[in-house]
């Protein structure tokens, strides 16, 4: 599936691919393809965040298997839009708020970045306060004193180490998500019923529903990753150097971004998946707790199903928290032509990472207002959902503007993939504030 959509995404790129590995021993090729993956994999990997994980876990625990076909109708979509962030990243060696800055007015340069902000400090406070419910149940103390916990841990890892490094740490704690495929196996479902529910997609009219179909579009086509894929793809290529020509970069980034992006989705499968043949055939469909979302894995892990969820959705949100405050902190530096970068030390870009710091605190603050941590997780996917579209619009817009790309603008299918993306975004979020009010 990856090698089709790679096909389809480069049919108007041809000219500038070249692949030169048809001589190549295959464990050659193996290691090159690992060792080029990058920006686009650490982007996918954060994208099953806390919020995606609790929203997954709602969808398959609500509705059954009703809702797996999403994850292989917003895959090429979800492909589409992070590959065009990522072009522009490379062409013009400038994040996604320093090109809407050149191009655009700044009225719409900070509409831009106040979505972004208001999505981000939203997603910064269910991600913590889903990691601090989560290490609540295994430990017994209660999560309001793990919410700052977690605050000042990830604002010292960013502050006192770089980003990369933490990421290489902790992302291989979100191979505990893998639990969820064999979970999946192993709970028996009806694979009859799964493969109709993968192949031929279903609505169902209420406001349940398209607030679901809206999170987990608004998880899996999220804001903050756009401004984040670009930002490093410039941060990657100035740590590097620009070693091979723009064309290799650009088929290597395609490549990053599609693994990235499948390997997002799968994860995604496998929770609605193992929620639905877990929780919802025993009648368990309304999640409330983390609890709740960890008897999923039950079937695989008994009681131990606490300890792999606990530790998922901690590596999860450690890896996705820094990018979610990241993201934030390039698009306002961006905006403001500050220095900021996460591999600069603060006292070099202290504007840049008192953003950081700005944001972390607000998510710590919605913390405290009471809210139900796993509907809040839900809740923020939703507010992606509802806010992603116009910023989808503007990447379309940049990548297909000669101006701005020159020769390399988005192909056709990029730029057909980005549109439908943005109408679909927005006719769900229709169709979720008209069931909402018609009930």
């Amino acid at each position: 599936m990856v090698e089709i959509l790679y096909s389809l995404l480069c049919e108007c790129d041809s000219e500038y691919v070249v692949f030169s590995t048809n001589n190549a021993k295959p464990r050659r090729r193996v290691r090159t393809f690992f060792a080029e993956l990058g920006p686009g994999l650490i982007t996918g990997a954060a994208d099953d965040d806390p919020s995606g994980i609790s929203t997954y876990s709602v969808a398959g625990a609500s509705f059954g298997y009703l809702p797996l076909w999403t994850a292989l109708f917003s895959f090429p979509l979800m492909a589409a839009v992070q590959l065009m962030c990522a072009r522009l990243g490379l062409v013009t060696g400038r994040g996604l708020a320093s090109v809407v800055r050149t191009y655009y007015s700044r009225r719409v340069l900070w509409c831009a970045c106040m979505l972004l902000m208001i999505a981000n400090v939203f997603n910064i406070g269910a991600d913590l306060g889903g990691m601090a419910e989560a290490t609540e149940m295994m430990t017994g103390i209660q999560s309001y004193y793990w919410t700052p916990l977690y605050t000042l841990l990830i604002i010292s890892l960013l502050f006192f180490s770089s980003y990369r490094h933490i990421a290489r740490i902790f992302k291989w704690l979100t191979l505990v998500l893998f639990a969820y495929i064999a979970a999946a196996f192993i709970a028996r479902p009806d694979w009859s019923s799964v493969f109709a529910a993968t192949f031929l997609p279903r609505f169902e009219w209420s406001s349940s529903y398209m607030a679901t179909f809206v999170g987990i579009l608004g998880t899996t086509i999220s804001p903050y990753l756009f401004f984040w894929q670009a930002a490093e793809e410039v941060e990657d290529e100035r740590a590097q150097g620009r070693t091979v020509p723009i064309d290799d970069e650009l088929r290597i980034a395609t490549t990053d971004v599609l693994t990235g992006m499948f390997f997002s989705n799968l994860v995604m499968y496998f929770i609605i998946l193992t929620a639905a043949a877990t929780l919802h055939v025993n009648g368990q469909t309304n999640i409330e707790t983390a609890q709740d979302a960890a008897e999923a894995l039950r079937p695989l892990a008994g009681n131990a199903a606490y300890v792999l969820f606990t530790f998922g959705l901690i590596g999860t949100g450690i890896l996705a928290v820094p990018v979610l405050a990241g993201s934030a902190a390039y698009a306002i530096a961006e905006a403001k032509n500050w220095r900021g970068s996460l591999e600069d030390r603060p006292g070099l870009s202290r504007k840049f990472y008192g953003v950081i710091a700005i944001s972390m605190v607000l998510g710590l603050v919605l913390d405290f207002v009471g809210f139900n941590a796993v509907k809040m997780l839900f809740y923020s996917a939703v507010l992606n959902g509802i806010l992603a579209p116009p910023l989808i619009v503007l990447v379309v817009l940049l990548t297909s503007n000669p101006a701005v790309m020159g020769a390399r603008v988005s192909s056709r299918p990029l730029r057909y993939l980005g549109w439908a993306a943005a109408v679909i975004m927005t006719l769900a979020t229709i169709g979720m504030f008209v069931t909402i009010f018609w009930r």
